[in-house]
């Protein structure tokens, strides 16, 4: 069905059509030509006004950074932390989903508002809160802390997520596999994992990218010991437009991954829905 089916005019669907796409080329494409073209700037020459593209590309920018040790330990700081905040929202958002989703509490309500207080909060005011806690208990500028601390923020989307796709589990699937004897942790592997896999699979993409993109919480709680691609980033922009070439260099590292990860996943969602409509899921 057309998008914009209830405009009968066909000349103003294009219009609004054609506003819809600019207006996407511009927030999502525009951005990203920009960071490319910065990226490959020639130092020796420069990009200045009123020049609407670089009149020198070179690879300069990428072999200079590239060769520093501070981008490829910040590479793989940021992506172990991603997979341990990723793990650990897996692990507390299916137990808390399931509570939410299956189960007729009295303090529903209550409990899906705790679990989205920290989406509520400012960040600043989380990030000094979760700060000074960390601090007194010796988790500050370490790993665990800054995944603690990540996982407070990204785990009520995998919670929400998981929540509403084991709230459409058909009940009688999980009384026929209680009533067969299975017992909790079988019940939970071999019945509700499989049929919530696409949800699993989203909210652990959320968490990931989250993850990976988080800076005042790890700011706060990580520096100066745990430097991540955001961080990085943010030195290198730190108000001085002569190293936005190299934060350039750094916005496409860390966008590139995770463009290759949306993809892969969004692949994988449509072969588990395909799987679950014949019947295979």
């Amino acid at each position: 069905m057309n998008t914009f089916w209830f405009i009968r005019s066909a000349r103003l669907r294009w219009l609004l059509a054609g506003i819809v796409i600019g207006g996407a080329l511009i927030v999502f494409v525009l951005p990203i030509a920009v960071a490319v073209l910065w990226s490959l700037v020639d130092p020796e020459v420069g990009w200045f006004p009123p020049d609407v593209l670089p009149s020198s590309l070179s690879l300069a920018n990428w072999r200079a950074l590239l060769s520093v040790p501070e981008l490829a330990d910040a590479f793989v700081t940021s992506f172990a932390i991603a997979v341990l905040v990723t793990l650990l929202c897996a692990a507390l958002g299916l137990p808390t989903g399931f509570a939410i989703g299956r189960r007729q509490l009295k303090l529903r309500r209550l409990l899906e508002l705790l679990v989205l207080t920290p989406l509520m909060l400012p960040s600043v005011v989380l990030a000094t809160g979760l700060g000074s806690v960390f601090i007194r208990l010796g988790l500050a500028q370490t790993i665990p802390g800054v995944v603690l601390a990540q996982t407070v923020v990204v785990l009520p989307y995998m919670i929400r997520i998981v929540a509403a796709t084991l709230g459409g589990v058909p009940q009688d699937v999980i009384d026929a596999a209680r009533n067969l004897g299975a017992a909790p942790l079988a019940l939970t592997r071999h019945i509700l994992v499989p049929m919530i896999a696409p949800g699993l699979f989203a909210g652990a993409l959320l968490a990931f990218i989250g993850s990976l993109e988080e800076f005042i919480l790890t700011f706060v709680v990580g520096m100066p010991t745990i430097q991540t691609l955001p961080i990085l980033l943010w030195a290198y922009l730190g108000g001085r437009s002569s190293y936005l070439t190299y934060a350039a260099v750094v916005s496409l590292t860390l966008l590139v991954p995770t463009l290759i990860m949306l993809f892969v996943v969004e692949r994988v969602l449509k072969q588990e829905y395909l799987a679950a409509g014949f019947g295979k899921a």
